[in-house]
C-alpha cells in the first residue's frame, strides 16, 4: 500500500516511517505503538524499558571511537493527531495511514499523515538500527500522549536518563532551530440546559460549515484561519436575534490542539419567518465567504431542511450560550514584546457540543508568559461563568524559556551554517514542546529542537517535504558526529 514511500530517500528513514504508520497510534490509545516500539528495541538486542506511564526508552552504546563523547537523548512522541475529511471513510483505531507521493510532498489520503511526530520517531528508529552511523551513547525517549495532555513527559521520572544533551525532533521547518516554546492549559466550560419540546409549526434546518484550513492551534493561530465554532456562532446569533431561530444541537470541532474546520447545527425557525430567514442568512454566508476567500478559499457553508428534532434549548440558555461564545476570545491575544513575530498568548475555541441537555465548550489557551496565560484564562472563565457554566482549568504545562548561551545551540548553529552557507533561524515557537516539561525533572540537560519541513499539521492537509527530509537527515548525522567530548 505504501510502496512508493518506501522507495524514497533516505530509505532507512522512510521505511521506518511506513512501518510506524501501519500501527494505529491515537493519543491516549498508544498500547499498540508502545508494544511495537518495545519489540523493536528488544529485537535489536538493545536495553529497552517501558516506564510506569508508557514512555519507551531504548539505550544504545556509542559507536566505535565515540565513547568519550557526551551522551545524547533523542526524543520524539509516539502519538499522532487523528483528523479526517468528512467524505473520507477511515477508522483510525484499526487502519494504518494510507500515504501517497505528490511532487515533493508525502501526504495521506484524506487524513492526517502522522509526520508530526512520526518522522522524528522514524529518525530515531533508523539511527538505532544502523550499524554504520557514528554517534555517542544514545538514549531514545519515545513519549506518549503529547498531543492531548503531554502526560508522557509529565510522568517521566527523574533519574531514568543520563544524557547531558537532548535533541527534540519535533520542529516543523528545516531551517529553524527551536530554543523555546509556549506553555498551555485546558479551559473547559459546561452546564445543563432545559430541553423544550419542539413545536410542529417550526421548520427544521441543518447548517453545516466545512472546508476550512484548520491547522495547528499554536503554530497556525496567527494566520487568521477561520474557526468553525466562531463562524457558526456568528450565524446562529444573528438568526436568533432577527428571526427567532431556536437551536436543537451543535457539534463543532474535535481536538483541542486543532483549529476547528467543521461544525454542524440543527435549528428550527417558525414557518412564517422561513423565506426571509433563508434570504438574509444566505447574504450573511456570502459575506463570510468573501471575508475569508483569500485565507480559506475552500470554505463551504450550507443550509438545508432536515428531519424535525424532538427538543430545543430553552431560550435563556440559548441566549447566554450565543453571547458567551461571541464574547470569548479566539485567536491571538498578545504578541511577544521581546521576540519579533512571536505569538505570546492565544486561545483556540476547539470544541462546542450542545446535545441532550448539556453544553460543553473546550478551549486550549497557550502562552510563553505564565501571567499572560492566566490573564486570558480569567477572561475566558468570566465569559463562561456569566452564562452559568462550571469552568475547569486543567492540564497546565510549562513553557520552555530560551537559553541563547546553550552549548548545543551554538553547535547546531555552527553546523547548519557550514552545511548550507547561511544561518539557521533560531526561534521560540507558539506550540507546546515537551522540552519545558522534561526540563523540570532534568534541569541540567541542554535541550534543542529541530526537524524537517511539515505543513498543515493536525489537519488532513498535513504533508512532509521529501527534499527537506533529506536535508534534515544529513543535518542529524552531522550533529551526532560532532557531539562534544565529556
Amino acid at each position: 500500500m505504501n510502496e512508493p514511500i518506501r522507495n524514497l530517500e533516505p530509505k532507512n528513514l522512510w521505511n521506518k516511517f511506513a512501518d510506524l504508520n501501519a500501527v494505529p497510534r491515537p493519543s491516549k490509545k498508544e498500547e499498540r505503538v508502545i508494544a511495537f516500539m518495545k519489540k523493536f528495541g528488544d529485537d535489536l538486542g538493545l536495553e529497552t524499558l517501558v516506564d510506569k506511564v508508557g514512555n519507551v526508552i531504548i539505550k544504545k552504546p556509542a559507536s566505535a571511537g565515540m565513547e568519550n563523547r557526551k551522551a545524547v537523548v533523542l526524543q520524539s512522541h509516539l502519538d499522532m493527531v487523528h483528523q479526517k475529511n468528512n467524505d473520507t471513510n477511515f477508522d483510525f483505531d484499526t487502519q494504518g495511514i494510507e500515504m501517497l507521493v505528490d511532487g515533493d510532498w508525502v501526504r495521506a489520503k484524506g487524513t492526517t499523515l502522522g509526520a508530526d511526530n512520526g518522522l522524528g520517531v522514524a529518525t530515531i528508529m533508523a539511527i538505532l538500527e544502523s550499524k554504520t552511523i557514528a554517534h555517542p551513547a544514545l538514549e531514545a525517549l519515545f513519549t506518549i500522549d503529547e498531543e492531548t495532555g503531554m502526560t508522557g513527559a509529565k510522568g517521566l521520572e527523574g533519574g531514568l536518563l543520563e544524557g547531558e544533551i537532548l535533541l527534540n525532533l519535533d520542529t516543523e521547518e528545516d531551517d529553524e532551530i527551536g530554543v523555546g516554546c509556549a506553555g498551555g492549559v485546558d479551559v473547559t466550560a459546561s452546564r445543563k440546559y432545559n430541553q423544550e419540546v419542539c413545536s410542529k409549526s417550526m421548520i427544521p434546518f441543518c447548517i453545516t460549515i466545512n472546508g476550512l484550513q484548520g491547522g495547528h492551534s499554536g503554530m497556525d493561530i496567527h494566520k487568521g484561519f477561520g474557526n468553525a465554532n466562531k463562524l457558526m456562532n456568528r450565524i446562529l446569533f444573528e438568526a436568533s436575534q432577527d428571526f427567532g431561530l431556536r437551536i436543537s444541537s451543535i457539534d463543532g470541532g474535535s481536538l483541542r490542539n486543532a483549529i476547528p474546520r467543521e461544525s454542524n447545527a440543527i435549528v428550527v425557525v417558525e414557518k412564517p419567518q422561513v423565506e426571509v430567514f433563508l434570504f438574509e442568512i444566505n447574504k450573511l454566508i456570502d459575506d463570510i465567504k468573501k471575508e475569508y476567500q483569500s485565507l480559506d478559499p475552500q470554505l463551504q457553508i450550507g443550509i438545508k431542511e432536515t428531519a424535525a428534532p424532538a427538543t430545543i434549548l430553552d431560550m435563556d440558555s440559548q441566549d447566554l450560550l450565543l453571547r458567551a461564545l461571541y464574547a470569548a476570545h479566539n485567536g491571538v491575544y498578545r504578541m511577544s514584546p521581546a521576540i519579533a513575530d512571536l505569538v505570546e498568548t492565544s486561545n483556540n475555541i476547539a470544541k462546542v457540543l450542545v446535545k441532550d441537555g448539556t453544553i460543553h465548550i473546550g478551549c486550549l489557551t497557550r502562552s510563553s508568559v505564565e501571567s499572560s496565560k492566566m490573564d486570558l484564562v480569567n477572561a475566558l472563565r468570566s465569559s463562561f461563568e456569566l452564562m452559568g457554566c462550571d469552568v475547569d482549568v486543567t492540564g497546565d504545562y510549562p513553557g520552555w524559556a530560551p537559553n541563547m548561551d546553550s552549548p548545543i545551540l551554538k553547535l547546531l548553529d555552527k553546523i547548519y551554517e557550514r552545511m548550507h552557507g547561511q544561518k539557521a533561524h533560531v526561534a521560540a515557537c507558539h506550540a507546546g514542546l515537551e522540552c519545558g516539561i522534561l526540563g523540570h525533572n532534568y534541569p541540567n540537560m541542554d535541550m534543542i529542537s529541530f526537524g524537517p519541513t511539515i505543513k498543515g499539521a493536525h489537519s488532513p492537509d498535513e504533508r512532509a517535504s521529501i527534499s527537506s527530509l533529506q536535508k534534515y537527515w544529513e543535518f542529524v548525522l552531522e550533529i551526532l558526529k560532532n557531539i562534544p567530548k565529556k
